[in-house]
């Protein structure tokens, strides 16, 4: 039986290890805290699903692919971890990045639609369309309930058979990981943690703090019933009300260097105002709508925001760079690393640890800073 250690219980992390598990692999899953836990950027209330990439098609197939794993893994918990509410994206331009995405879905067959901006009144109690070109609808986007989604997962991994660890794992010669004060070898080991990836790797990864609001809204805001949406030029996304944490209205732009162990879970001032400045432009009777929710996460992203999937030495691998579009992929990319891992086949050049230009067309952020 061939033997695997996947440190890291985030999204990326449980997932691959219920994969391994289910077809034959014996699973070691190394975290130091639990899943879920709020120090990880996969324990946020709610993740967007969403197949608009740009110019991006295999990323847009792989989200396309995830959407059935999300019901899937929903029915096997026998609760709904994905609300497809559908996702609204507001263009600033007849031929921007929207555009594009569009172009690419109808390639692919994906359900889309573009609409004018007047139409967005359909979908929302209040709204404005001012500054906008057009409207693109995704029918089958929506809404992962991220944090109850990473438990499940790893529970679903546990009773699969993989073993579960509590420990700090450090890097050991060879396939072993350190944790706890004992040596763990396997066969395989995959390193899928998150923020903490570059403190024990030489990766192009940057960790920044990410401050996530939530408003309390009157009951027509409700998800399902609101959709999310997604103004990619100003860099804010959001959606309505989900399980009564209020309406999710936050900013995509990377925020200061953060470390995610000891790093203060407040948000900032600056946040709050950013968001607030958002919601009185497209939802005016929401501008003083008062802070319900919030949190602080991280993004853990490369300069392109393409992921590492690297192998560094013989049976050591790096999974990671996921934050900001990661998680919505999760179940269809343990499928695609099982297979790497599996020798079926190599990873996609794209995912080495080569030097990264910077580039916006794979986030739901056009612009890097405020």
């Amino acid at each position: 039986m061939k033997s695997v250690i996947v440190v890291g219980s985030g999204i990326w992390g449980s997932s691959l290890a219920l994969r391994l598990a289910e077809t034959g692999w014996r699973v070691t899953l190394v975290e130091q805290h639990q899943a879920g836990h709020v120090r990880q950027a996969s324990a946020g209330e709610t993740r967007l699903m969403r197949c608009s990439h740009g110019g991006e098609e295999w990323y847009a197939r792989m989200a396309w692919r995830a959407r059935d794993g999300w019901r899937r893994l929903g029915e096997r918990a026998g609760e709904e971890l994905y609300a497809e509410a559908g996702m609204l994206w507001f263009a600033r331009t007849p031929d921007g990045w929207e555009h594009t995405s569009a172009q690419v879905l109808k390639n692919l067959g994906i359900p889309c639609e573009v609409l004018d901006p007047a139409d967005g009144a359909r979908f929302f109690p209040d709204y404005s369309p001012a500054g906008l070109s057009h409207l693109l609808w995704e029918p089958h986007a929506g809404v992962i309930r991220a944090r109850r989604a990473t438990q499940v997962t790893a529970r679903l991994a546990e009773s699969a058979g993989a073993r579960i660890v509590r420990a700090r794992a450090t890097p050991a010669p060879g396939a072993a990981v350190g944790a706890g004060g004992e040596v763990l070898t396997a066969d395989r080991v995959v390193w899928a943690c998150g923020a903490w990836l570059p403190e024990l790797f030489e990766v192009p990864v940057t960790v920044t703090k990410q401050d996530t609001l939530h408003f309390a809204v009157p009951a027509a805001w409700t998800t399902p019933g609101t959709p999310a949406w997604v103004d990619h030029a100003a860099a804010a996304y959001g959606h309505g009300d989900v399980d009564g944490v209020g309406m999710k209205a936050t900013s995509d732009v990377e925020g200061r260097p953060y470390e995610p162990e000891h790093g203060e879970r407040a948000v900032d001032e600056a946040s709050v105002a950013r968001a607030r400045s958002y919601l009185a432009r497209r939802f005016p009777s929401l501008a003083s709508a008062p802070v319900l929710f919030s949190q602080v996460c991280q993004y853990a992203l490369t300069p392109d925001a393409e992921w590492i999937i690297a192998e560094t030495e013989p049976g050591v691998w790096l999974l990671g760079g996921d934050s900001g579009h990661g998680f919505k992929h999760a179940p269809a990319l343990a499928e695609y690393v099982a297979g790497i891992l599996d020798g079926e086949y190599g990873p996609e050049p794209r995912f080495g640890l080569h030097e990264r230009a910077p580039a916006r067309g794979l986030r739901t952020s056009g612009r890097a800073s405020a």
